[in-house]
């Protein structure tokens, strides 16, 4: 009997974390409610400068690390393809919508150890620092290869 009793408990337990859990992320997206509408994808992106696979970590206001952006899917991690061509950024996510960056909205980008939530080893992850009207982003991207992130670095005007 007293180990139904706590596996009882452990459930309840389990269960309040997520309920807790999915609280905190309604809040946010509450909180978050008066960001401007991301950009969609052009038809047309130019011509491929840059392209690398990997995950999308998320992308966060500011200089936050841990405040990820709650609206619509932007918030979800998803494995991606991260192009740079003539006219922008494109993080192409699997099972989410792309997410656009236009060139002229780029500030510049850097490595970093960790956004989002996720803490990599130095140098682990290429953020692409970038503004919508008024607002900073930091878009975060764990390449499958951490060698070209120098080249992403030069090419977006930020600094490793």
């Amino acid at each position: 009997m007293t180990r139904v009793v706590l596996s009882l408990v452990v459930l309840v337990i389990f269960l309040l974390c997520l309920y807790g859990m999915w609280r905190g992320w309604q809040s946010r997206k509450r909180r978050q409610a008066d960001l401007p509408a991301f950009p969609p994808p052009p038809a047309e992106t130019g011509a491929t400068v840059l392209e690398t696979t990997g995950v999308y970590v998320g992308t966060t206001i500011g200089d936050d690390w841990q405040d990820r952006v709650a609206v619509g899917d932007v918030g979800h991690r998803a494995e991606a393809t991260l192009r740079l061509t003539e006219r922008g950024v494109l993080v192409e996510r699997t099972g989410a919508s792309a997410l656009w960056i236009p060139t002229a909205q780029v500030d510049g980008a850097r490595t970093a150890r960790g956004l989002a939530g996720k803490v990599m080893t130095a140098d682990g992850l290429l953020v692409i620092r970038w503004h919508l009207g008024d607002r900073v982003f930091d878009t975060g991207f764990r390449g499958d290869d951490k060698d070209v992130y120098e080249q992403w670095v030069q090419a977006l005007g930020g600094r490793s």
